[in-house]
């Protein structure tokens, strides 16, 4: 039947004048927690927040480093390159092809994007991990572009902030994965030599590997709502500890209440919180308010 759907309909269309567009698939998007769907512009107008139940869907990182830096503009920084199939692995598929559909399908090299600018005056360097490029997987130029960051942070004498989601490393490079690990914990102390405060923003889903290394390095561990954060998946905990688990355990609200996570911060606030820690932390005065937005009280 696609000749009736592929040629037939379409001349009927063109004749009436009644052609249209197709709807693009991603112009409603579903909340997962109330099963409303949402048009995806309003969606995006909300910083990818869902209007109805507050649920935090995953925020493009170009799209986050500009709602964090004054007025959307930051310097990207160039991330070195690396050789993108080290140990030439295979399993149903090859690995080379998998990192060329990624980059395909994300318009970018690998899952960090980093950047330096100002928030809200106050020079920062913001990086963001992200979960859409191979879930996120922590494989040699992931490593390669975080020790840069935070390397950029350490040049520039600002605070580094990181935005993290990701699986845990990347099984296609092996112990080349791993190694990332210590290199990026190497470079976390590198910031607290030079006295450079480390925030981590930990966003949905941070597991695995990630966990046992850079994203547990904070001076302050930050959380957006609901999201997942562990090392082991919640299954493998139970079977090895023989126990069920308690609701809600691994995420956020969670483990603030058990002293893992220093503090749970909604998306809308996540820009004011940052700016306030930054002052605090680099011991500079807070941002003066302007005449205009004061209020005179009477007498």
């Amino acid at each position: 039947m696609n000749w009736i759907k592929n040629f037939v309909r379409p001349k009927i269309r063109s004749i009436l004048g009644t052609d249209k567009r197709e709807v693009p698939e991603n112009m409603w998007v579903k909340d997962p927690d109330s099963g409303q769907m949402v048009f995806y512009k309003d969606l995006e107008a909300n910083q990818h927040v869902m209007p109805q139940s507050g649920y935090h869907m995953r925020m493009p990182p170009d799209v986050r480093l500009k709602a964090m830096f004054d007025d959307g503009a930051y310097e990207k920084i160039a991330m070195p390159t690396v050789p993108a199939d080290p140990l030439k692995f295979r399993d149903e598929r090859k690995y080379a092809d998998r990192i060329k559909e990624a980059r395909a399908k994300n318009g970018v090299d690998d899952c960090i994007q980093a950047g330096t600018g100002e928030l809200d005056g106050f020079p920062v360097t913001i990086a963001v991990q992200d979960f859409a490029f191979m879930g996120g997987s922590l494989g040699m130029a992931a490593g390669e572009a975080i020790v840069t960051a935070m390397r950029k942070a350490a040049e520039r004498k600002t605070p580094f902030i990181f935005f993290i989601s990701s699986g845990g490393a990347r099984m296609q490079e092996g112990v080349l994965s791993l190694m990332q690990m210590p290199r990026t914990t190497v470079a976390v102390q590198e910031l607290r030599a030079a006295k450079l405060p480390y925030i981590v923003v930990l966003t949905h889903p941070t597991t695995g590997g990630v966990t046992a290394s850079y994203a547990m390095l904070g001076d302050v561990q930050i959380s957006e709502p609901g999201a997942l954060i562990g090392f082991a998946g919640q299954r493998v905990i139970e079977q090895t500890i023989r126990e069920k688990l308690p609701a809600g355990f691994q995420r956020a609200e969670y483990l603030e209440e058990h002293g893992m996570v220093d503090v749970v911060v909604h998306r809308h606030q996540m820009r004011e919180t940052l700016s306030r820690m930054v002052r605090m932390m680099m011991k500079a005065p807070s941002r003066e308010i302007p005449s205009t937005a004061l209020v005179p009280v009477e007498s």
